[in-house]
């Protein structure tokens, strides 16, 4: 008989990502059905109540949670040790023999590396302050993190246009600078173009694609995806703008975003007709061009055939149900996905009553969890959901592969699919050099009975073509 243990540990603390490690840790030992050990955050005891764990109603954000369901009670002794060992195994460092104590602060690192690049990863909470240390000792920023506050992002910005100096993020995920990926990015060879982008995943689909296409990467600056927004204005993609067109291996800009605010479009847009590198915008909204054909457009203007956008795997065209469930772990891409369907659907039909399109990825849903990237069990969950409900029609999914990300996303994923009785379609965004193994991952999720796109484009007009099928 399965029973469950909830306990708290007031005031232990360690990052989502370690507690990932150790709830798989656990969840392979004999007698664990199920393992989750998470900081308390409001979604994190959303999700454990979900799972049907009763969580104590004193937990709170400053609290771990260890929630696991077993076989019997008897497992339980073997659990919790299990538990601490995996605790322990995370917090141990072994940096060798050294005579020289780490940096403390962001500023005496730099003295030690005067021409580094900081790339700041803590909770979003307390951002600003790393970063600033950064900017105040005269060098650029990658900002990780989410859930950083408007107002600290413009002041932070700001004060870094002041200096010359750029701020990539906040909720910057992908970077390539100097042919070194940052984050999520994918592996790819240098080339003539250079990529500023007000979008992460939009990032990824473009090297995807161009990879694909045979085109090299020289730099890719991430912005983050405010930065185009009406409060913002753009104050680090001008930065970025400008040390592309200053950078003689780059012959064609592109600039990625998603949709931003008109005023600002036009600013930017007035911006990089000034520069002498020719600028190509992708920048999606309503009636605008996708990232496939954005990048369609950049390969024209560089005098490149474009390919065909392969497709592995068909699914079949089943009746029954009648909406689109897009479940995204890319911002840009449920973006773009939602735009497509507005677009082909009506706006009347795609919302909350209708065809959804669920970003894992917003903040709302990494509030103490990480990336979903990097942690799929909140999309797994809503995927058994949706295949559940007999008003779906066809699921929409994406995998994002690059450093950093899941080193093996089709291993949890194409069981969940090959569970689904309605048609899947995933798109794939990753190339050949990715640590993942872009033909591996997409002959298992092919294997498990979805219908696999490189172009997320593609993928999102082919489920709605799946739908008129399903009625």
């Amino acid at each position: 008989m399965t029973t469950n243990h909830v306990e708290l540990r007031p005031g232990a603390y360690a990052d989502s990502v370690t507690l990932l490690q150790v709830s798989r840790a656990v969840q392979g030992l004999d007698g664990v059905l199920a393992a989750q050990v998470a900081m308390a955050t409001a979604l994190n005891i959303e999700v454990l109540t979900e799972m049907g764990f009763a969580v104590p109603a004193q937990a709170g954000a400053n609290d771990m949670v260890v929630a696991l369901r077993l076989a019997d009670a008897d497992a339980l002794d073997v659990a919790l040790a299990g538990v601490d060992a995996a605790l322990r195994d995370a917090n141990r460092r072994d940096d060798g023999p050294t005579e020289v104590a780490p940096p403390r602060t962001t500023a005496s690192a730099f003295r030690r590396v005067p021409d580094g690049l900081a790339l700041v990863s803590v909770p979003g909470a307390n951002a600003l302050v790393e970063a600033m240390d950064a900017v105040e000792a005269g060098h650029d920023v990658m900002v990780f993190s989410d859930n950083v506050p408007l107002d600290q992002e413009i002041v932070l910005k700001r004060a870094a246009a002041e200096r010359g100096l750029l701020v990539m993020g906040p909720d910057c995920g992908t970077a390539v600078v100097g042919g070194l990926g940052l984050g999520f990015a994918n592996t790819v060879s240098p080339g003539p173009v250079g990529i500023v982008a007000a979008s992460g995943t939009g990032c990824q689909q473009l090297l995807a694609l161009l990879d694909h296409a045979g085109v090299g990467v020289s730099s890719a600056l991430g912005v983050g995806g405010r930065d185009l927004s009406a409060e913002v204005r753009g104050l680090s993609t001008r930065e970025a703008l400008r040390r592309l067109d200053e950078d003689a291996a780059v012959e064609l800009i592109v600039l990625v975003s998603k949709p931003p605010a008109d005023d600002v479009a036009a600013e930017i847009r007035e911006y990089a007709g000034s520069l002498g590198t020719p600028v190509e915008l992708v920048l999606l909204g309503p009636g605008k061009p996708d990232l496939t054909a954005g990048t369609e457009a950049v390969l024209r203007r560089l005098g490149r055939d474009v390919p065909d956008w392969p497709v592995s795997g068909s699914t079949a065209e089943r009746g029954g149900g009648r909406f689109l469930r897009g479940l995204f772990v890319g911002g840009t891409l449920a973006s773009e996905a939602k735009l497509i369907a507005t677009d082909a659907l009506g706006a009347a039909s795609v919302g909350s009553a209708g065809h959804t399109f669920v970003d894992f990825g917003d903040d709302a849903y990494t509030t103490g969890r990480a990336h979903p990237m990097i942690d799929p069990s909140l999309r797994l969950d809503h995927l058994a959901r949706a295949a559940a409900d007999p008003e779906t029609a066809v699921i929409l999914l994406d995998v994002v592969l690059g450093h950093g990300a899941e080193p093996d996303p089709s291993a949890l994923l194409a069981p969940a699919i090959a569970a689904v009785s309605q048609p899947v379609v995933v798109a794939v965004v990753g190339t050949e050099a990715d640590p993942q193994d872009l033909a591996r991952q997409v002959h298992a999720l092919a294997d498990a009975g979805a219908e696999v796109h490189l172009s997320n484009a593609r993928a999102t007009r082919r489920a709605i073509e799946l739908i008129g099928a399903a009625r």
